[in-house]
């Protein structure tokens, strides 16, 4: 098989999807399959999109606040039992260390599976008085779940890259200000950075974070119709506080218990950007998070070779200068359909052709990776001109995910809607809910779909005045959907 045969992406977004992202996972450079079970290697490419989440989040933390830190990967069961909420709700996944060399050890150690009970301790410590208050920590870290399901890097692994942050205030309100931030900074990730429009709202009751008080959610509507959690910020009230014993003096010394949140964004993120925006050519990226954002391929014969490759360095080099990430494929042993294919794959948002004829009349031939469209415009002004094209190109992306969201939002007022909506088109469901968690079963039992988020306000009335499935008088609105 040739190499320009080899690039191709064989398996079909709309028909295969489990088996065409798996290959443009592999294909486009970003991830590995590890030698054991449930494990990824995370290739440069991959690493460096996520990178660039990691820098842009970071910096909102930053700006309000947050102080980066780091803490053990592995937590004493002592530690780990003291929140029993946190035990119950992540034992079957906690991997366990016995073992030190031959030496067994005297406490087991679990592998974090989150940090609540590893942090809030040092919280405790740390925390005197009100003027200690508020504290916002955060770290960049894997963490293990020995999860049984089946493989799919980013989505579902056992290790996995994230970001967890934890914050201990002297009351509600402060520490519901910061859950609302943090789920606000998610939200603006999805929209500005990744080119997603996400969904805000909480976790029904049964499905919140073990022993938080409420669990905010950014939803992401996938192109086959299944949601993916895209990330989750937690008020977890004062049950950490008291478990870990979180106090400090207030004014008049009194002595309190600190309310805490925690809020957190992995890298199945990515897996939703992949599965979002790429297609049956291979990746497609949003420029503000390809590694090149820009790929200028200069075209040549023989007796135009050096003017053309010098036209296009030079154009390059002014890209670069102007903060455009730009590669300069002069690669003589490949021929422009191989560049074009192998680029497409890779996600480069922008290619920038160079011809003879863009040399002659001072021009450059711009064409966007989501659709192929093409413009050719004036050299001069030429960094200007491809950021705009770069923001055009973001636009295209979050349109087409746009209009995919909000063709698949229906509502049902029966159980027999619901397995049917879900069943025909998938996509997310609306109806009325009683608030009981038994509702739910003969959805999730007969097509696997739950209720994946309620509305943040509490307040807001239910979209039907009836339960969908038991008819009892409907509390609020449920949104029912696959999930991945």
């Amino acid at each position: 098989m040739s190499g320009e045969q080899e690039l191709g992406i064989t398996e079909s977004k709309e028909h295969s999807p489990g088996e065409w992202y798996a290959e443009v996972v592999q294909k486009a450079g970003l991830a590995d399959y590890a030698p054991m079970g449930g494990f990824i290697v995370t290739r440069p490419r991959g690493y460096a999109i996520w990178e660039r989440i990691q820098d842009n989040l970071d910096g909102w933390f930053k700006d309000t606040g947050v102080q980066n830190a780091y803490f053990p990967l592995f937590i004493p069961e002592s530690y780990l039992e003291k929140e029993k909420d946190v035990v119950e709700g992540f034992d079957p996944e906690v991997a366990w260390v016995t073992h030190g060399g031959h030496d067994e050890l005297e406490e087991r150690l679990a592998v974090r599976p989150t940090s609540e009970s590893i942090i809030a301790p040092f919280m405790a410590q740390w925390t005197r008085s009100h003027r200690d208050l508020p504290m916002r920590l955060n770290q960049w870290c894997s963490v293990v779940r020995w999860e049984a399901t089946e493989t799919k890097p980013f989505f579902r692994t056992k290790e996995f890259l994230w970001q967890e942050g934890h914050t201990a205030h002297a009351d509600e309100d402060g520490a519901w200000e910061e859950t609302m931030t943090r789920l606000d900074q998610y939200a603006r990730l999805y929209e500005e950075v990744m080119a997603m429009p996400p969904l805000k709202g909480r976790k029904p009751p049964h499905d919140k974070f073990p022993g938080a008080h409420t669990t905010t959610t950014i939803e992401t509507l996938m192109p086959d119709g299944k949601t993916v959690q895209a990330a989750t910020s937690h008020y977890l009230g004062t049950s950490f506080g008291e478990a870990f014993d979180i106090t400090y003096a207030d004014a008049d010394e009194e002595e309190n218990t600190a309310h805490t949140t925690s809020w957190g964004l992995s890298w199945r993120a990515m897996g939703a950007l992949i599965m979002t925006h790429s297609d049956d050519q291979g990746l497609v990226l949003p420029p503000a998070l390809a590694p090149d954002q820009v790929v200028v391929v200069p075209i040549w014969q023989e007796d135009n070779k050096d003017e053309v490759i010098d036209y296009a360095a030079d154009l390059a080099a002014e890209l670069d200068e102007a903060g455009v990430r730009v590669e300069l494929d002069d690669r003589e042993h490949r021929n422009p359909g191989f560049k074009y294919n192998e680029h497409e794959l890779h996600g480069v948002p922008l290619r920038v052709e160079i011809g003879p004829h863009e040399v002659e009349d001072g021009e450059a031939t711009l064409v966007h990776r989501p659709d192929g469209e093409n413009a050719t415009v004036d050299r001069e002004g030429i960094a200007e001109t491809v950021e705009e094209h770069l923001d055009t190109v973001h636009a295209k992306l979050y349109a087409e995910a746009e209009e995919t969201l909000e063709g698949e939002i229906r509502e049902a007022e029966s159980r027999e809607e619901i397995l049917g909506t879900i069943g025909q088109h998938g996509g997310y469901v609306k109806c009325g809910w009683c608030g009981d968690e038994d509702c739910e079963e003969p959805i999730k039992e007969a097509i696997a779909a739950e209720i994946v988020m309620v509305p943040l306000d509490r307040d807001e009335e239910p979209i039907h005045d009836d339960c969908a499935i038991c008819g009892e008088d409907a509390e609020e609105t449920a949104y029912f959907a696959k999930s991945y």
